[in-house]
């Protein structure tokens, strides 16, 4: 009986499969890139059309206040459109930090032994069934740490400015800048309620964000000594 040949299978440290994995963290980066790119897109929309808003809201006394209020509404948008922008570069972020991880290092390492374990298994399940790593909250969440919480800020600094400079009558008092919150028949109470109610909403999630998640980065401090390299 004829002997059935089988494929010889690629050692760990196999040119063609060392070249294969290469191209591939090439493309993977590549991809992650762009991704890249479109986040700092969303969030240069965001800054402009602020700064833009705030030129005019500042330029025309008679403009209310209650433009910075859209201005909210559109940076809210923004946020939500690079959410998720941010939750597809992570997915690609997420092979391509496991390649550096379990491919690149043990070979520059010239270390065969950090080559086991199940990355491989678990790099193939991904390109089979690609899924989110995040979830849109958390995502969210990340975004407006690292950007957005400043902008919201700002507009809440502009909007209080705004109040103060071209109220109707000078705002001397807490109950002389109650009272410029109003707009027409819009009572001073909604907007206030709405004011409190983004600033608190903003610098909470964005407190509770920085503590229970890591973000791309962490600090290392004493653990750094705990890798096996």
């Amino acid at each position: 009986m004829e002997k059935t040949s089988q494929a010889p299978q690629p050692q760990l440290f196999d040119s063609s499969y060392v070249n294969a994995l290469s191209h591939f963290y090439r493309g993977e980066l590549g991809r992650m890139m762009i991704w890249r790119q479109r986040l700092d897109t969303t969030t240069t929309w965001a800054i402009t059309t602020t700064s833009t808003i705030c030129t005019v809201a500042f330029s025309f006394r008679e403009l209310s206040h209650l433009i910075f209020l859209f201005n909210l509404a559109i940076v809210s948008i923004m946020l939500w459109i690079e959410a998720r922008r941010y939750r597809f570069y992570d997915a690609f972020r997420a092979r391509v930090r496991l390649l550096e991880a379990h491919f690149l290092v043990p070979i520059m390492m010239q270390k065969t032994d950090m080559l086991q374990g199940n990355w491989k298994e678990l790099l193939c399940e991904d390109l089979i069934l690609p899924a989110f790593k995040i979830s849109t909250f958390e995502a969210v969440g990340r975004r407006l740490k690292r950007n957005y919480v400043f902008l919201y800020v700002i507009l809440e600094a502009a909007w209080l400015a705004k109040i103060f400079m071209h109220a109707p009558q000078p705002v001397n008092s807490w109950k002389g800048l109650y009272a410029a919150l109003a707009v027409g028949e819009l009572p001073s109470w909604i907007v206030a309620t709405l004011f409190l109610a983004t600033l608190v909403t903003v610098v909470g999630f964005a407190i509770y964000i920085s503590r229970t998640t890591t973000g791309e980065f962490t600090e290392f401090s004493g653990t750094k000594s705990l890798w096996r390299i």
